[in-house]
């Protein structure tokens, strides 16, 4: 007596029909050291003064016109407020 095999469909794939190893390819693939991916973006040397995380409060004014600045109002901030700091020293 014959066995009914499920109609499952193959996993083969012809090798002459995958995507080619192009350049962006390898732009977009993981990268290991070992067993151990190596993390995008993390390659930028520490900073020798490292900035300290804190909650802190300012006038609405002071706020709106340094992010009116645009992108980087944060670090402009931070620039007049070291200023402030090395006139008084």
């Amino acid at each position: 007596m014959r066995e009914n095999k499920p109609n499952i469909p193959g996993t083969w794939m012809d090798p002459d029909d995958a995507p080619e190893l192009d350049a962006q390819f390898f732009k977009k693939a993981d990268l290991y050291q070992g067993d151990r991916p190596i993390r995008r973006g993390r390659g930028r040397p520490k900073l020798a003064s490292r900035k300290v995380l804190l909650s802190v409060r300012y006038s609405p004014e002071v706020v709106d016109y340094f992010r009116q600045t645009g992108e980087g109002w944060q670090s402009r901030m931070d620039a007049v407020l070291r200023e402030y700091v090395r006139r008084k020293v």
